[in-house]
């Protein structure tokens, strides 16, 4: 007798409202329609969008994530920085209140803040990779399993390793332009229902919803 209990605790139907599956910890963020947080996924001051889903024990601090963006497990996108020009690094100089030594710092807090990540829409990010504070990556780029982007990623890259640099393109730059161009991570639920033999087919899609190639191109 076959038997296939993979994937037996994952819905196999969404819904326009969040699917959280508990537990999740979710601090000052906002979640777009159809998105999806596997267990242990943290969020803090960050923003998902639509139809973007989220794996195990991911966690984001000061993100925002575009639409329709796949993160593996164990991602880390906005790790916390420390204030290494400090005596010392450790939490006893900010999160004083935490050892009765005082009122805590909040210029730290602050500083972090003002060191977002900005992920495209269309952005896949791997198994175990960490995007550091400050860093934009561009629509429809990849992130390898493991890399650490410390710098930004152009529009539908492959970026990999430690430091992250690039190792490919998923498309050839004009027609990554053109699929760029369509924006559909904007489209409706209903056109997405419409059109959803063209995200199957490139060529279809191209020809139907994309602007042509430039000349010589």
């Amino acid at each position: 007798m076959y038997v296939d209990s993979h994937n037996t605790s994952r819905k196999t139907e969404l819904s326009p409202e969040p699917t959280l599956y508990e537990p999740v910890s979710i601090s000052k963020s906002t979640l777009g329609r159809w998105t999806e947080l596997r267990q242990d996924v943290r969020l803090h001051k960050s923003a998902i969008g639509d139809y973007t889903y989220l794996m195990e024990r991911v966690q984001l601090d000061y993100t925002t994530v575009g639409k329709f963006a796949s993160v593996a497990t164990d991602a880390r996108l906005g790790p916390t920085n420390h204030p290494m020009e400090r005596p010392t690094s450790h939490h006893v100089s900010y999160r004083s209140e935490m050892y009765d030594l005082g009122e805590r710092d909040e210029t730290v807090f602050e500083w972090r803040a003002s060191q977002p990540i900005e992920i495209g829409h269309d952005v896949w990010i791997g198994h175990g990779a960490t995007v550091l504070p400050g860093v934009t990556v561009g629509n429809g780029a990849v992130v390898a399993a493991g890399a650490v982007v410390t710098d930004d990623v152009s529009p539908y890259a492959v970026v990999g390793g430690v430091p992250a640099t690039p190792i490919g393109e998923r498309f050839p730059p004009e027609l990554a332009r053109r699929i760029e161009a369509t924006e559909w991570w904007h489209w409706d639920h209903a056109t997405l229902e419409e059109r959803l033999s063209s995200l199957r087919d490139l060529e279809k899609f191209l020809e139907r919803y994309a602007p042509p190639a430039a000349p010589n191109s």
